[in-house]
């Protein structure tokens, strides 16, 4: 009676264990295909929300200097980098998901895509590339800005500040 009674706690341990390595296994193959939709996705809104920077900046130029807009930005994974220096919006991402071809330009829209493959993960990079028509500086100062990821949207205050130093439209970011 009593080898009944260990047969059956041993047959449980095992079932268990068994259920336990199928499950392992399943997750180990499912949870990066998962992770790589979720970050598709999150390249797709950021390109969506840098749509309508971009559209925020274009309308707010031709309402003329003085002109000031919020914008809510949320930023689950990555950086978006406000560079004063170069006059670029930079958002850099590192995905499993790679959005275009290894080491190749896409022109998105307005925004320039770049994927670059680092192993299991792809560095993606998305640029607003505005050198050649407005100044971009981040509290009136021509710096790189980072902004990182964060459970609340961020705030951005956008303002247009004309032409008064450079032959360049003056367009001021701030987070409040």
């Amino acid at each position: 009676m009593q080898n009944k009674k260990a047969q059956v706690w041993v047959e449980t341990v095992i079932y268990t264990l068994i259920a336990f390595v199928l499950i392992g296994t399943v997750l180990a193959f499912v949870r990066p295909k998962i992770e790589e939709f979720q970050d598709k996705a999150i390249i797709e809104q950021t390109i969506v929300a840098l749509e309508e920077i971009n559209s925020v900046i274009r309308s707010m130029v031709q309402g003329g200097e003085g002109n000031t807009r919020i914008v809510e930005l949320g930023i689950k994974k990555g950086i978006l980098k406000i560079d004063g220096e170069t006059d670029k919006l930079i958002f850099e991402i590192e995905s499993r998901y790679a959005y275009g071809e290894d080491k190749q330009d896409i022109l998105v829209g307005n925004i320039m895509t770049y994927t670059e493959n680092k192993g299991k993960f792809n560095l993606v990079i998305l640029t607003l590339d505005y050198s050649d028509k407005y100044e971009i500086t981040y509290q009136n100062t021509s710096t790189l800005k980072l902004i990182n990821k964060a459970t609340t949207p961020y705030k951005l205050l956008i303002s247009n500040y004309g032409k008064k130093e450079t032959p360049k439209t003056k367009i001021d970011f701030k987070v409040i």
